[in-house]
């Protein structure tokens, strides 16, 4: 009752994304299972003790540090609420300590190799599926937008007049993003050859899948992955790559960091910057191959 509470709470007061909320009750209902099982206690009983053997277990079930860290950002969320709304009269969460997060930088794929593979006629045919594909990859890396970004785009987002795509990102904040012409005139082939494969539901979501249904995770993360088969070595292909690739070429032509941090829809600066370091790394390997000191 007190979890589902707190799940209407993130959902219409903090307008959090049901991705977000998904993952906010799934990791409170695991705790909530161990809390039962192991002390045989409710979520109001807890104690500081309690939430260590919880870290504990979690680690030695070989939890990276970064799903560590992410449940105990939710049962600090949870239990400040429970606090709030008068459940609970000290938080046990108080003295809780996550695990530090090693820095990773992000993975990107170099814009030479996407130019090759967006521009090769070996990879893409005439076929809708094909002209989708295409439009996926295209949107992914020449726009930055998240997964559920693109999922959500609708036909109606596409401005082929002022060149730009409206985008409804993180707890629903809306962001316009300029699109090059050539991706337009794309966009509005795509649009029209979508309306040409008569589906029977017309759906006004942008991307769908063969049969005209609403495209999900999984089929985005397929196109991509079997694309970026092609010309990366890397082991992670996502859809987020393709959004460190955006992002990390904007920055190394020059762009400016707030810029890219409106068009990322980041909500502060801090987040952006970690694509600094990858063009840091840019640059040394620039000067290790040209410098005769190096």
């Amino acid at each position: 009752m007190l979890i589902n509470s707190f799940i209407v709470y993130l959902t219409h007061e903090k307008r959090y994304s049901k991705h977000t909320v998904l993952s906010y009750q799934t990791d409170l209902a695991q705790f909530k299972e161990y809390i039962n099982k192991t002390y045989d206690l409710t979520i109001t009983d807890v104690k500081h003790t309690h939430l260590r053997s919880y870290m504990v277990a979690l680690m030695e079930d070989k939890k990276s540090e970064t799903t560590i860290n992410r449940k105990t950002s939710v049962l600090r969320s949870f239990y400040k609420f429970l606090l709030r709304e008068g459940k609970l009269e000290q938080n046990p969460t108080t003295l809780l300590k996550a695990p530090k997060i090693p820095k990773r930088l992000p993975v990107f794929v170099d814009s030479q190799k996407m130019d090759q593979l967006l521009d090769s006629e070996n990879y893409f045919d005439e076929s809708f599926p094909s002209l989708r594909d295409h439009l996926v990859i295209e949107l992914l890396f020449g726009t930055g937008i998240r997964l559920a970004e693109l999922i959500s785009l609708k036909e109606t987002d596409v401005d082929i007049y002022t060149g730009t795509i409206k985008v409804l990102g993180k707890r629903n904040k809306e962001r316009i993003i300029p699109v090059a012409k050539p991706l337009i005139n794309q966009l509005n082939t795509y649009i029209e050859q979508k309306k040409l494969q008569n589906f029977d539901n017309n759906l006004l979501n942008l991307i769908v899948t063969n049969t005209g249904a609403v495209a999900y995770p999984k089929l985005i993360y397929r196109i991509v992955t079997s694309y970026l088969n092609h010309i990366s070595t890397n082991d992670k292909k996502s859809p987020h790559v393709l959004r460190h690739s955006y992002a990390t070429t904007l920055l190394n032509a020059g762009a400016d960091l707030n810029a890219i941090k409106e068009l990322l829809g980041h909500a502060s600066l801090a987040a952006t910057q970690v694509y600094t370091h990858n063009s840091i790394e840019r640059l040394k390997t620039i000067y290790k191959q040209a410098h005769p000191k190096a």
